[in-house]
């Protein structure tokens, strides 16, 4: 773990935490180490936005460093532009959060991991879910949300996808903030996930890639 990358992303230092993703990274670190730093560090930030100490424009800082990190570790971590797709996933933050940090994580993980990843965005409407899934046909949805307010979208997204027989066949996780196994039974999801490697093996294990 590196604290100074932690503390960069923490403290808005952009160009630092850029710079020492880069050196940790040219030093031997492991490109998973890094990425558990930058959820580390973006997990203070979303507290401090929780605390009203940051607000959105910390929130799409703290975005772009993602961006910027993980375009410097991807290429470390991609097995190959060739390589058949285990799976594929519609990612999306729902209705009512404009929250896309931990979103972005897990399609970044999954995407290096071997799965196609529809990104919907943030803010997903429920009529956008169905259609995605309609039309994309995938394996595993999975629904993301920060603030607590978005579990009811969680709920009522799930519900939309039953309602509109296109449930069958496709496996659907949670997961952001605080949501765990009650907030999962709330919702009527199959399964939640505590980050995005729990993510990237839930995904793996419903499409028996495990």
């Amino acid at each position: 773990m590196s604290q100074a990358l932690i503390d960069a992303i923490a403290e808005m230092e952009d160009e630092k935490a850029v710079r020492l993703a880069g050196e940790l990274l040219g030093g031997g670190e492991s490109p998973l180490a890094i990425l558990d730093d930058c959820k580390a560090g973006m997990a203070v930030v979303g507290d401090r936005f929780e605390r009203g100490e940051y607000f959105v424009p910390e929130l799409i800082l703290a975005g772009e460093m993602l961006k910027q990190i993980s375009d410097i570790v991807k290429p470390h971590l991609t097995q190959g532009g060739d390589a058949p797709k285990l799976g594929k996933v519609v990612l999306g933050t729902v209705a009512g959060d404009i929250h896309d940090i931990g979103k972005d994580i897990v399609n970044f993980m999954l995407d290096v991991n071997g799965f196609e990843v529809h990104d919907l965005g943030v803010d997903v409407s429920i009529d956008r879910f169905v259609e995605a899934v309609r039309t994309e046909r995938p394996d595993v949805v999975a629904l993301s949300g920060f603030l607590t307010l978005s579990y009811d979208a969680m709920r009522d997204t799930v519900a939309a996808l039953d309602q509109a027989g296109v449930r069958s066949g496709v496996k659907i996780m949670i997961g952001g903030g605080t949501v765990d196994d009650g907030v999962r039974t709330f919702a009527g999801a199959d399964a939640y996930g505590l980050n995005a490697m729990d993510a990237v093996n839930l995904a793996k294990g419903w499409v028996g890639a495990n």
